[in-house]
């Protein structure tokens, strides 16, 4: 009898964990949006941070990222279990956010491009003051990695509860949890792995050979290149990621992608990549507007009155 319950334990737990390994698989590529610009986010922190104390900052910011989702998971968690009507406005308001977000960088780079090309090279002299004090300054940027992190990570957090809203709970904690570790995990190792291309390559062209130093002349060409193509790849996928969860909470556009991917079926992959375009297009639109919004209103609020 005890042999018997305890295979009937073996099993739920089986499949439990089969369950959270499909579901997770699901939120991982639902989340995939926000990793690229997280990845070139916390690279970009630790521009201007000394060479020695790149992996220091990366680990510092690690913790702090696994901070937040320390306080994130269980608030979700909490939200999902006692009020779950909420999970589907906190996802919209993720995806609208993300949308937002994209649009933003996108405005910012075509209208602000010169005065952020002149900001740039401002930090860069800056950092070359020999009165600067570099450990206020690595503190500071540390607080604000962190702080990037805490939004990023609660879009990551809803996005993934926002997958299995539907399943027990169980399997809601098991999904969450592993995304949160697999992304914390993931996206440090990732960064810590790109600031340090540079010296990678530094260290092949001092090194006794062609191969290695053709080798590292390669990954120094790369490692500015791969940082434009993360931040390019990032805001893409917000748009993607972003519109997707508004079209699929907003039932008549939700018909309406059905529409065009059923237009599109006979050709190859055509439902597919029509409804990624659909997505993504949605999705620039809602972040444009938003945009537009947001800074009618801060010019608004600015305008002294009469």
């Amino acid at each position: 009898m005890a042999g018997s319950s305890l295979l009937v334990l073996l099993d739920d737990i089986a499949t439990l964990l089969d369950d959270v390994s499909v579901m997770t698989k699901v939120a991982a590529k639902k989340t995939a949006g926000v990793l690229g610009d997280d990845l070139a986010l916390n690279a970009q922190q630790v521009t201007g941070v000394r060479a020695e104390r790149e992996l220091p900052v990366v680990w510092a910011v690690f913790k702090g990222s696994a901070l937040n989702k320390l306080i994130l998971v269980p608030a979700a968690l909490l939200i999902s279990a006692v009020l779950p009507v909420l999970i589907t406005p906190l996802l919209m308001l993720g995806g609208a956010f993300l949308c937002f977000e994209g649009a933003e960088k996108l405005a910012h780079k075509f209208l602000h491009g010169e005065e952020e090309e002149a900001e740039h090279a401002e930090k860069l002299t800056a950092l070359q003051d020999p009165a600067l004090d570099l450990a206020t300054y690595e503190r500071e940027k540390i607080k604000g990695a962190i702080r990037t992190d805490f939004i990023l990570s609660a879009e990551i957090v809803v996005i993934a509860l926002g997958v299995v809203a539907d399943a027990d709970l169980a399997t809601r904690i098991g999904v969450v949890v592993a995304i949160a570790a697999i992304m914390t995990i993931g996206v440090y190792g990732l960064v810590a792995a790109i600031v340090k291309l540079d010296d990678l390559g530094l260290h092949l062209c001092g090194r006794d050979g062609e191969t290695a130093q053709a080798l590292g002349r390669f990954i120094l060409r790369l490692a500015p290149k791969l940082m434009s193509t993360l931040a390019f790849v990032g805001t893409a996928a917000m748009f993607l990621v972003g519109g997707g969860i508004l079209v699929h909470g907003l039932p008549p556009v939700a018909e309406l992608l059905h529409a065009v991917e059923h237009m599109a079926e006979g050709v190859p992959l055509g439902s597919m990549l029509s409804g990624l375009a659909f997505n993504g297009l949605f999705g620039l639109l809602a972040g444009a507007l938003l945009v537009a919004v947001i800074e009618g209103i801060a010019k608004l609020r600015a305008t002294p009155e009469a």
